[in-house]
């Protein structure tokens, strides 16, 4: 699905998936009455209705396929921002072991780091376009930075070797978030999707050829199924796009605050 479909509000989201879905059920609906011609009425009966539940579980394996996919991306982002702020606050804790104008360097690249993720990369992750090419200067700078310190005995030493692997994870977690933000479900998993939706929807209209109100109404209540589903899908498919997204309150949270100025 198209970018500015996921990133509209669930409602607008809604109205767009049930319109189209009812539409499709419509046209579907308005074909089968056409070819459904009292002559042919009696051969279409012979369809047998059998084909209903075969068709129907074959689209709930399709969704429930494709909505793996989509909670286990949003589970795994959510612990990739969970894991990379964990490593921040471990990293804004330990600063507190070196000295005072070390530590305030460090804080303030950290602060600047998670400004730039919030502000930055978030936006561009909802659109698909961060790229693992671009390195984060401030978090770079403060590797470099823990890397080339002299500790003085042996608790700096043991206090530089912790950030180091404190700076590692976040940098690991952030190449996670990103990674994750570039998946999405594929046009072809969509069409496959509603291509057997339209199948159980035409084998209903013809079970019902007879009957134009029993058609409408078990087409109308499958379209509705099939409109709930997508839209559940739809709505979590990008994990960092859209209003249901995972947000960088996580990384503001521990985000170190500008010390105050000296008068």
């Amino acid at each position: 699905m198209s970018d500015w479909l996921h990133n509209l509000p669930v409602p607008w989201m809604a109205l767009v998936i049930f319109g189209f879905t009812y539409f499709l059920a419509a046209t579907v609906f308005a074909a089968v009455m056409v070819f459904a011609t009292e002559a042919r009425t009696k051969s279409l009966k012979t369809i047998s209705p059998g084909m209903l539940p075969v068709l129907g579980i074959i689209f709930g394996l399709f969704v429930a396929f494709t909505a793996a996919q989509v909670w286990g991306d949003s589970d795994r982002a959510s612990a990739a921002v969970s894991r990379e702020a964990s490593a921040l606050r471990s990293v804004e804790l330990l600063a507190a072991g070196l000295p005072a104008e070390q530590d305030a360097h460090l804080r303030g690249l950290v602060r600047d780091y998670v400004g730039q993720a919030a502000t930055v990369e978030w936006p561009m992750m909802a659109q698909r376009e961060v790229s693992l090419k671009a390195t984060p200067s401030a978090l770079t700078e403060a590797l470099q930075l823990v890397v080339a310190m002299t500790p003085q005995g042996t608790g700096q030493a043991t206090v530089q070797r912790e950030l180091i692997n404190a700076l590692e994870q976040a940098l690991d977690a952030r190449r996670q978030r990103i990674i994750i933000s570039l998946t999405a479900v594929n046009a072809v998993k969509w069409w496959c999707l509603y291509l057997q939706a339209a199948c159980a929807l035409v084998v209903i209209g013809l079970v019902h050829c007879d009957n134009r109100l029993a058609a409408t109404i078990a087409m109308g209540l499958f379209a509705t199924g099939v409109s709930a589903s997508v839209l559940l899908i739809a709505a979590h498919d990008r994990p960092f796009a859209g209003q249901i997204s995972i947000g960088p309150e996580p990384l503001l949270q521990i985000m170190p605050e500008k010390p105050d100025k000296q008068p």
